[in-house]
């Protein structure tokens, strides 16, 4: 089934409104039309199956139909962040080989900047289908909504061919083209409208880029349910976010951990109400329990899910059930529906309980492998598995409780450390906004704890930090260095960018002659 045109057949009435914007809404009607326009326009462009589409915009209207227009159609949406560095921009068009991108016209000179000579550019505004403007192959006229034809939706193999491309950030290392096969959507959205209970009475306000993972699977759940998303573009102004949040009646939200913590601590979240919030979701790392703490303090009426995923998975793999935050707080839960989630040795058996392995995921949300890159395929999928290369603990109830990243643990004096730990305990500190740890050089342990933090005082409270980490670390993890910045680093999905940090420490190194 062409998961196109599963999300759309979901019985909303053609008078609903599907997506709101600060400038416009957006009916089921509207957006069908819309989706068919950019569908009709590349099939008589001559588009063939499994050819891929760039796709370059803000979340929107144009956003929305170009991606499902492309699938519809048979093509391979190849989302991109409208701010994408220049060389990662030309390595993802190169090696995809795009016949065709759809670009919000404000980002169309960048765009062209990155593709090769020969690329089509179809450029839009926000607030337009992605082809409105733009004739049909041949005809030398502009499609009016009303001309739009009838478009059967590609006939595809849900199990094998592919609708998205969906490229990991980058934030340890060179971004990834995660082969998302038309099941695989299929799969993780039925999953996620399940365990979160989603209908057509649900509105998410919808603060993630479409072209992340996470906000993707936000705008293909609450479509099928048809539900609706209220889009906000920019969270420079949080409080501005949350007071349309109000005004929209929004019932669900979700963020990354970052997001999370500038709401806790730089909004005015705890002194406002939200009467029609009913859940709220986090993932895209773990967020300190003491944040999860204070969540539910401010919202004390919403459902509070703990969810844990990657782009190799679609999104989601497990989730934590809100009624056990008290019980289990630092979970990530269980697989979600139709998922089996394990933790296993490197012989591939299930740990002892308490014993550290790596968290292996096998579903139909287990996408199908990187983009030309088969031994990094082989490495991450094997036996129809997903080796996630997070590492993680089971209790004696079957929850999983993640250590860490596997390439996110340092060597200080010969012992293992994990930075995330160090993060948790460091971010106890009253008023801390953001912290991260990354290794620096130590003549004495080999590998030292380099610390950055976010805080409103700044420097300002150095030295009482610098006690309370003495007070609560073992002395070989207390921070040989501390840095204050005004925020922490992140990639275009909002989430830590811990190689920008290891980049600044390196130049900073060389800068001094010791690199």
């Amino acid at each position: 089934m062409n998961v196109a045109s599963w999300i759309l057949d979901n019985g909303a009435p053609g008078e609903k409104v599907a997506l709101l914007s600060r400038r416009s809404s957006y009916t089921y009607s509207g957006l069908r039309q819309g989706v068919d326009q950019v569908a009709a326009y590349l099939v008589q462009a001559g588009l063939r199956k499994g050819d891929r589409v760039a796709l370059m915009a803000d979340n929107s209207f144009f956003w929305v139909t170009a991606y499902l227009g492309t699938i519809l159609a048979g093509g391979v949406a190849v989302p991109l962040p409208p701010r994408i560095d220049a060389a990662q921009g030309s390595h993802i068009l190169g090696t995809t080989g795009c016949v065709l991108g759809f670009v919000q016209s404000e980002y169309a000179e960048g765009f062209r900047s990155l593709a090769q000579d020969g690329l089509e550019v179809v450029a839009g505004e926000a607030g337009q289908a992605a082809a409105a403007s733009h004739a049909l192959a041949g005809s030398g006229e502009g499609l009016a909504a009303s001309d739009v034809p009838s478009i059967q939706a590609c006939d595809v193999d849900d199990a094998v061919d592919l609708a998205v491309l969906m490229f990991t950030s980058g934030s340890t290392g060179k971004p990834r083209g995660v082969m998302v096969s038309h099941r695989n959507i299929l799969a993780n959205t039925s999953s996620i409208i399940e365990y979160v209970g989603l209908s057509a009475e649900d509105r998410m306000m919808a603060v993630l880029p479409f072209h992340y993972c996470f906000g993707t699977s936000l705008l293909h759940t609450h479509l099928r349910v048809g539900g609706s998303l209220a889009i906000e573009t920019q969270f420079t102004f949080p409080n501005r976010v949350l007071k349309y949040m109000q005004e929209t009646r929004c019932t669900g939200f979700a963020g990354v951990p970052s997001i999370y913590q500038i709401l806790l601590r730089r909004s005015n979240l705890k002194g406002m109400e939200f009467p029609h919030l009913r859940h709220v979701q986090q993932a895209g790392g773990r967020l300190p329990d003491v944040f999860i703490s204070e969540l539910r303090s401010a919202l004390p009426a919403a459902r509070i899910f703990v969810m844990y995923g990657q782009t190799e998975a679609t999104a989601r793999l497990s989730y934590l059930p809100p009624e056990m935050l008290d019980t289990k707080l630092g979970s990530i839960g269980m697989g979600i529906p139709g998922v089996k989630l394990e933790v296993l040795d490197e012989e591939g058996k299930p740990v002892p309980l308490g014993t550290v392995g790596e968290i292996v995921a096998q579903g139909q949300n287990i996408t199908l492998g990187y983009w030309n890159a088969p031994s990094e395929t082989e490495q991450s999928f094997r036996r129809n598995k997903l080796y996630t290369g997070d590492l993680a603990r089971v209790d004696e109830d079957g929850y999983i409780f993640v250590v860490d990243r596997a390439k996110d643990f340092l060597k200080c004096g010969g012992q293992r450390v994990s930075c995330r730990e160090i993060e948790s305990k460091v971010l106890q500190f009253q008023g801390l906004v953001e912290a991260a740890v990354i290794g620096q050089e130590d003549d004495t342990l080999g590998e030292a704890v380099r610390l950055y933090v976010v805080h409103p005082r700044g420097d300002a409270v150095r030295a009482p930090l610098e006690q309370f980490c003495t007070e609560s670390l073992p002395p070989h993890l207390v921070p040989r260095a501390v840095v204050f910045l005004d925020e922490l680093p992140k990639n275009s999905s909002g989430k830590l960018d811990k190689m920008a940090l290891k980049r600044e420490y390196r130049a900073q190194l060389e800068s001094e002659g010791r690199a």
